[in-house]
C-alpha cells in the first residue's frame, strides 16, 4: 500500500495538505535549520522550508522524487495522522471506484437480465445491493486502515525486490500460497458468520439476494464484510509478500468477489468455488461457504455440488429450474430465519431506475 500511496501523495495529497494544513512559518524555519547546509542563505531557507521529513521511495520500480508541495505541511508523508487518513480515503473511494468498475462491466457483459423475471429475484434489488454497499464501505475502510497504516509504517512482511524476499522461486509460490492461506480462513470465519447467534445480526443482509446481482458483491453488513476481508491484511505480516504482487492480489480479489456473483455459470469444476457454487449458497444458505476452492467445503461436509441444469442455457433460466430453486429455498428460509420479509418483484431492473 506504500506505492499506492506515494504515488497519490506525489500528485494529489501533497498539495491538499500543504493548502489546508500549512506548516507554520516558524516552526518551518527551525526545521530549516537543522536541515539545510551552512553555506544557504537565511532568505532561501524561509522561502522553500526543508522539514526534518526524509523521503525514502517506496519501491526501487516505481518512485517519484516529491516537489516542494511534500514539504509544505503542517502533516508531512511520515506523519501517522496524514497517513491514517489518506489511506482510509484511498480504501474507501478506490474501494468504490473498483467496485462499481467491474461490477457494471459484468453487469453490462456478462449478468444474464433474465434473472430480473426469477421468483425470488428482490423489488428494486440493484438499487438495495448498491445502497448497502455505499453504506458498508467506509464504515469497512475505518476498520481496514490499522493494518495498512501498519504496513506503510514498516511493520509487514512487504518487499520490494527478491533480493529482499525468500528468493526468486518465492514470486511465484506467493500466489498459489496467498490463494491458499486466505481460502482456508474464510472458509471458517464465512461458516462461522452461519452460527444462529451471529448469522442474524451480521451475516442475514447479504443473504438478502437470493439471487445476486454483481452489484451485490460488496453488500454486506460493514462488520461481516471487514471480517471476511481479515486474512487478506494478516497474510503480509505472517508471511513475506512481494509489494506489486499485494497490489494485483488486491485487485483481484475485488475482480473474483464479483465474478462469484455475477451468475454465469462458467466454472463446472469440482475445484473451483466458482459463481454456480456461489449461487448454491445463496439460495440454499448452508453451504459452500468457501473463497477460491471447494477443498474445505468437501473436508468441512458442506460442499453441494451445483446442479447440472445450471450449466445450460436453455435449463439455468428455464420455470421448471426455477420452481424447484424456489421451493427448496423456501424451506431453507424456514429453517434458518423463519418468516421470509423479502419483498420479491420480477419486474425488470430498468423499470425501477
Amino acid at each position: 500500500m506504500d506505492i499506492i500511496l506515494e504515488v497519490l501523495d506525489t500528485f494529489a495529497f501533497d498539495r491538499l495538505y500543504a493548502t489546508v494544513l500549512p506548516a507554520s512559518r516558524a516552526g518551518a524555519t527551525v526545521n530549516s535549520l537543522k536541515n539545510v547546509a551552512s553555506s544557504t542563505t537565511f532568505s532561501s531557507m524561509r522561502e522553500v522550508p526543508t522539514p526534518a521529513y526524509k523521503y525514502h521511495a517506496a519501491s526501487q520500480y516505481l518512485h517519484f522524487e516529491p516537489s516542494q508541495w511534500a514539504y509544505m505541511s503542517a502533516w508531512p508523508r511520515d506523519n501517522i495522522y496524514r497517513q491514517s487518513l489518506s489511506l482510509f480515503l484511498i480504501t474507501w473511494i478506490f474501494g468504490l471506484f473498483v467496485y462499481f468498475a467491474f461490477a457494471t462491466l459484468s453487469y453490462v457483459f456478462v449478468f444474464d437480465k433474465a434473472t430480473f423475471s426469477h421468483p425470488k429475484y428482490i423489488k428494486n434489488q440493484i438499487r438495495q445491493e448498491i445502497r448497502q454497499t455505499m453504506e458498508a464501505l467506509p464504515v469497512m475502510a475505518i476498520f481496514t486502515v490499522p493494518f495498512f497504516v501498519a504496513e506503510v509504517r514498516g511493520y509487514a512482511k512487504l518487499y520490494d525486490s527478491s533480493a529482499h524476499g525468500p528468493g526468486w522461486w518465492y514470486n511465484y509460490l506467493q500466489f498459489p500460497f496467498f490463494i491458499a492461506f486466505t481460502d482456508f480462513c474464510i472458509y471458517w470465519i464465512h461458516r462461522g458468520l452461519h452460527h444462529p447467534m451471529v448469522y442474524r445480526r451480521l451475516h442475514k443482509p447479504h443473504h438478502k439476494w437470493i439471487m445476486p446481482t454483481p452489484y451485490a458483491s460488496h453488500a454486506f453488513h460493514p462488520l461481516d464484510g471487514y471480517s471476511q476481508s481479515v486474512p487478506y491484511h494478516v497474510f503480509p505480516f505472517l508471511f513475506p509478500l512481494q509489494k506489486f504482487a499485494y497490489i494485483v492480489l488486491f485487485i483481484f480479489i475485488q475482480i473474483w468477489t464479483v465474478m462469484i456473483h455475477d451468475g454465469e455459470y462458467v466454472a463446472n469444476s469440482p475445484i473451483i468455488n466458482g459463481a454456480a457454487c456461489h449461487t448454491m449458497h445463496h439460495l440454499y444458505f448452508n453451504y459452500n461457504y468457501g473463497q477460491f476452492t471447494t477443498l474445505w467445503d468437501r473436508l468441512g461436509g458442506s460442499y453441494r455440488k451445483p446442479n447440472d441444469e445450471l450449466f445450460k442455457r436453455e435449463t439455468k433460466m428455464g420455470k421448471k429450474e426455477w420452481e424447484r430453486q424456489s421451493e427448496e429455498m423456501e424451506k431453507m428460509v424456514k429453517e434458518v430465519e423463519g418468516d421470509d420479509t423479502r419483498s420479491y418483484g420480477n419486474k425488470r431492473e430498468k423499470k425501477e431506475k
